[in-house]
């Protein structure tokens, strides 16, 4: 195995080296003046970012906690809650409702596909739904949902809350609260933001506030927006210790999303997408998703015939690149590469190198240098 192994999975994802610095400083207290003023800053920039005119949790935490987080805090037990569904996180929400006591009807597309905006408003327009979960893109499709033209739809069911997972999505393809009706969003650290895993950002807007206003005593603690807000408007306050240097590393993200501007990071997402997508097939791969809903930060890819999983994935790793393998039915059959967050041409042209050198090391003969050329051919337009 090469010494330095290039983490090309679906998250957590490469980690700058100006990331890496603020997750080795010297530790502060968590009441620390100047941690506080970091702290704030975060809450404060990403709220503006993503157009919450709510507030804005940057809590210590995973992903799958931000998905009971979303919907402890905008339902009760017996409500009715649409799950729309486009892969393996899709349906772990209705896991989530289950142990909520939530009655979850669920839209599912096929793998590759997304449930279109007009299926959404024929299922909402049968009863009133409390809430509805969208997965902007599942990682075990590689699919990305039409989050703003489903907010559209939202427009007609003002009583249901729009619930965005943005794991696999936010700060890679473009979010907006404001901009796309989106009443809920989250994430967590370790995907497009850069950031080692180990926070779940949370964006609640008004209306989501004050759904969790009619609730009263929810069952959840930990994750309990009234226990978070007070913390979020003032970091001094107590409520449980947060993941300092995370917050530091998060700090030095959004410094490089600013810096970069968001619509202009998602054109980059988009274009660096289309490019390895182009290489890769170049090279006898078949993309699961549909070209009309691929996600711009991963691709699931379907092997040519005669390439063996397990062989492939272990001889890109002694090559120096990690991939993830492929879920459910499509296990054994497909390898998903994360193409996300703060990496560069060059990463890209490493990696589709180590997958031309590890193809024809099991067997699959490509030209040495075809995806890296096609790469770079689309890369430059």
């Amino acid at each position: 195995m090469k010494e330095k192994t290039m983490v090309m999975i679906p998250g957590p994802t490469p980690v700058v080296r100006s990331i890496q610095e603020q997750m080795g400083r010297e530790i502060q207290a968590f009441g620390d003046p100047r941690f506080v003023k970091d702290y704030k800053g975060v809450i404060d920039d990403l709220g503006q970012l993503f157009g919450c005119d709510g507030k804005t949790f940057v809590v210590a935490g995973t992903g799958t906690l931000a998905m009971e987080m979303a919907l402890s805090n905008v339902t009760k037990r017996g409500d009715d809650v649409l799950i729309v569904s486009n892969g393996f996180f899709g349906d772990r929400f209705t896991d989530i409702c289950a142990h909520k006591g939530l009655k979850a009807d669920v839209l599912q597309a096929e793998w590759g596909q997304v449930v279109s905006p007009a299926e959404i408003e024929a299922k909402l327009s049968e009863k009133r739904y409390a809430a509805m979960t969208v997965t902007h893109v599942d990682t075990a499709t590689g699919a990305a949902a039409d989050i703003a033209a489903i907010g559209e739809v939202m427009k007609k069911f003002p009583d249901t809350i729009y619930i965005v997972d943005g794991v696999a999505a936010t700060a890679g393809e473009y979010e907006n609260l404001a901009e796309m009706n989106i009443d809920l969003l989250f994430t967590a650290s370790q995907k497009a933001f850069g950031v080692c895993p180990g926070l779940l950002l949370l964006w609640a807007n008004q209306k989501t506030l004050a759904r969790r206003a009619t609730l009263g005593v929810i069952p959840e603690y930990y994750c309990d927006f009234d226990k978070w807000a007070p913390i979020m408007d003032d970091p001094s306050k107590y409520f449980a210790t947060p993941a300092i240097n995370l917050v530091w590393a998060m700090q030095e993200s959004v410094r490089i999303i600013k810096e970069e501007g968001m619509k202009t990071r998602y054109q980059r997402h988009l274009k660096n997408a289309r490019a390895m997508q182009k290489a890769l097939e170049a090279l006898g791969f078949t993309l699961l998703a549909a070209p009309e809903c691929r996600a711009v930060t991963l691709s699931n890819l379907i092997y040519p015939q005669g390439v063996e999983d397990a062989k492939f994935r272990a001889v890109l790793l002694e090559e120096g690149v990690i991939v993830a393998g492929g879920l459910a039915a499509y296990a054994g059959k497909m390898f998903r590469l994360g193409h996300m967050g703060n990496i560069d041409i060059n990463d890209e042209v490493a990696v589709l190198s180590a997958i031309e050198r590890a193809l024809n090391q099991c067997g699959h003969t490509v030209p040495y240098g075809k995806g890296v050329g096609v790469y770079l051919e689309e890369i430059s337009k």
